[in-house]
Formats: structure tokens, sequence, C-alpha cells
């Protein structure tokens, strides 16, 4: 367009497309990406976790049980108006695109870092007391069948789990008050589930069991998952992490040089648009 407004001919969308070709750019794809606000309080906030995982399997024979929670929401049973197809020679799994909605629950889920292992509560609503109700009936029998002493606890910043009511909630529980467990939480950064192991869980039952989606009642969904969850259990292996503590601290120190070079970007363009301004106002005088 601005090659046009300067009387130049404006280049055919072929040669567009081999420009872009030959500098592999393709406008037309994006990731999304989320900016940090406070790097240094993300840094701190994320050592924790990633100094945790590691160690997870030593921590456990020293009688210290890591644990990702968190929960899946909104889990929808639709049944088609045809059940789904089988796949055959040359032609994928059939899908009914129309269905009636059949409603949905929450899976408040925990995953055993140091083993894989993953339980499952299904609620009809996501409280805080839905999630208190979790801990007591799903990680405090799971916590004494495996004789350990203390509950480590990632978790993220959702409202469910009420950070500021959650830790002194944990404290009044009557197995601690006896001295049988102790709880700790980990709180994840803000906007970094990617940082929760629980949600690589929640991807592969998502992709494995849950797509495509057709199930005719919510007995139904809530059977499959279970069975799903124990089927998983049997095999269940501890997630392969590679992100580490010196990875992050790397791509903060990035990220920071960028935001200087903005910073000094802006500062250099304000100071040039000044100029221009003053110029502009000698000439009018």
């Amino acid at each position: 367009m601005r090659l046009k407004q300067m009387g130049k001919p404006a280049p055919s969308a072929r040669t567009v497309g081999r420009w872009l070709k030959a500098e592999r750019i393709r406008p037309w794809r994006y990731h999304q990406w989320q900016h940090l606000h406070d790097l240094e309080l993300f840094l701190v906030r994320a050592r924790s976790v990633l100094q945790a995982y590691p160690q997870a399997k030593a921590l456990l024979t020293q009688g210290i049980w890591l644990v990702c929670m968190d929960e899946k929401t909104s889990i929808q049973a639709r049944e088609g108006e045809k059940p789904p197809r089988p796949a055959e020679v040359e032609s994928p799994q059939l899908q009914e695109s129309r269905y009636s909605r059949r409603g949905a629950l929450h899976l408040f889920a925990a995953l055993s870092v140091a083993d894989g292992k993953v339980s499952g509560a299904f609620r009809d609503r996501k409280r805080f007391v839905d999630f208190q109700r979790t801990i007591e009936e799903m990680i405090i029998p799971e916590a004494l069948a495996r004789c350990v002493h203390t509950v480590e606890l990632i978790l993220d910043n959702g409202t469910t789990h009420a950070p500021k009511q959650l830790e002194r909630w944990l404290q009044l529980l009557p197995v601690v008050q006896a001295g049988k467990l102790t709880f700790h939480v980990i709180w994840l950064p803000t906007n970094a589930s990617w940082l929760d192991q629980i949600e690589i869980w929640f991807s592969i039952l998502q992709r494995q069991l849950l797509q495509p989606n057709h199930f005719v009642n919510l007995d139904d969904l809530r059977h499959t998952i279970s069975a799903f969850i124990a089927y998983y259990n049997e095999d269940a292996k501890s997630i392969k992490w590679t992100y580490t503590v010196e990875k992050l601290e790397k791509k903060i120190e990035e990220r920071k040089k960028l935001q200087q070079e903005d910073t000094y970007l802006q500062r250099e363009n304000h100071k040039g648009e000044c100029m221009l301004d003053t110029q502009h106002a000698i000439k009018a005088a």
C-alpha cells in the first residue's frame, strides 16, 4: 500500500509469497505467550517448584510426598445423535457432529511426582469446600497408606484453592493436630500452569479419552474417567521433567535484556518525536 502511494507498483501476491517462503516467515500462524510483570518474583516462586521435581523420589524415601493438585473443570458429557463409527481401512473414526448435552462435572486430581500415579475425585461444583473434601477424602488416606509424615502440595493460585485460607485450614486438620501428618504448600507463580505436572496429565486425559466426546450421561463419563485412571496407574511412571532452574534463569536474563532494549528504543523514539515537535514549532513561529 505504501509503495502504491509513492507511485511505485506494489509487488504481486506471488512475489510476496516467494519472499515469505525464502525467509521462512508464516504470518498466518501464531503462538500465544504470557508477559511476565515481575521477573524476579516469578523466578523466586518457580525456583521452589523446579528444585522440588528432581528430588521427588529421594523425598519420598524420606517420608515426604510431593503432589501436584488441580481441577479440570466443566468436563461435558455430550451424546451424539449416532454413536461414533469405528475406524476402517483408509478411513478414520467418524464422530457425529450433532449432539445433546448431558451435563458437566469437575475432576479434582492429584499426581504423585515421584511415581506418576494419579488420584481423582468428582465434584458437581468447584468451590473451596469441594477442594477441602478432596484433601480429606483422597489425599489424607493416600498419605497415611504411603506411611509418609509430610505432604508437599504444588498448587496454582486458583480461587478454588483459596490461598488466603488453605494453609490456615490445613494446620487445623485433626490428622495434623494429632501429629500424624504435616502439610506444606508450594505456590506456583501466577500464570504458570506450564510448570504444573498435573496439567500434563490433564492433556493426556483430554487427548486419549475425552476426544472425541461421546458419553450418554454423567455416570458414563465418571465411570470412563475412573477406568482410565485405573488403567493409567497400572503402568504409571514419573514424568521425565527436563526444564531446570538454570534454563529459566537464562530465559529470564534474555527477557530482561529485551525489556532494557525496548525501554531504550522507546526513550530514543520519544526524544526524536520531541525534537521534531520543537522544529515544527520553530518553523511555525
